[in-house]
């Protein structure tokens, strides 16, 4: 891990719900989420403003049961809600970590967050809280993706850093081709045009045309997230 003076004022992180289950089936593995937590603390420690978009998967995913016959619609709001508890959880590892923590909704549930208001949200940045933004952006249809360009926009974010378990972007899928090459930068017009499926198009494209660079990553090697929090070179870089 770089000792260097970090690179970015703030960052907005994008969790897969996935990301949080570990090695279990369903749901939430607690020691993932502590390391998570953890590492987060660190990248705070060394001035880094973080806000984080959380997805759903490892609870519910609205997608997989619209295409069995449940309706789009209610499936996503489902979705959205399985954000929510996401964003709980981590809220109470960062805060069991000495790290104040804010999470604030698309959706209204005042009993257990904060609505989403974006002056209200850079105003906890400034103070140096960690910002969880959950229910992604309390619309179906549009994924926690498109949720994670848009807010990292709205709030003045340097970066979006996309934390996958694999360490970057490649021409091909590393699972199914093992001799895919992994880019060290590749630009949003490659990623289009190819199809490279590093998020989906609608969030690729808002990045690209808000000038937001990207990073890919893969969360699950030690000290990744302290790097690429801390501008280090890991994972891909997708730029203009």
């Amino acid at each position: 891990m770089s000792d260097s003076p970090v690179q970015y004022r703030r960052v907005l992180l994008k969790l897969s719900g996935e990301a949080l289950m570990g090695d279990l089936d369903y749901g939430i593995e607690p020691a993932v989420i502590q390391r998570m937590a953890a590492e987060i603390a660190i990248a705070r420690e060394k001035g880094v403003e973080v806000a984080i978009v959380i997805g759903g998967g490892n609870i519910f995913r609205g997608a997989g049961l619209a295409r069995a016959g449940m309706d789009r619609v209610t499936g996503d709001y489902m979705g959205m809600l399985a954000t929510v508890m996401n964003a709980l959880a981590i809220q109470d590892a960062l805060e069991s970590k000495g790290v104040f923590a804010r999470v604030m909704s698309a959706l209204q549930i005042h009993e257990v967050c904060e609505d989403y208001i974006r002056r209200r949200a850079v105003r906890h940045l400034e103070k140096g809280r960690v910002v969880i933004l959950a229910a992604g952006t309390g619309n179906p249809f549009f994924t926690t993706d498109t949720a994670a360009s848009l807010r990292a926009i709205e709030i003045g974010a340097d970066i979006l850093l996309k934390a996958t378990k694999v360490d970057g972007v490649y021409d091909a899928d590393p699972v199914k081709n093992p001799d895919a090459k992994r880019f060290d930068t590749v630009s949003f017009d490659k990623v289009l045009a190819d199809k490279l499926m590093v998020m989906d198009a609608t969030a690729v494209v808002m990045c690209r045309d808000n000038g937001l660079p990207l990073r890919v990553f893969d969360l699950t090697r030690a000290n990744a997230l302290v790097q690429a929090m801390s501008g280090d070179n890991v994972g891909t870089l997708v730029t203009a």
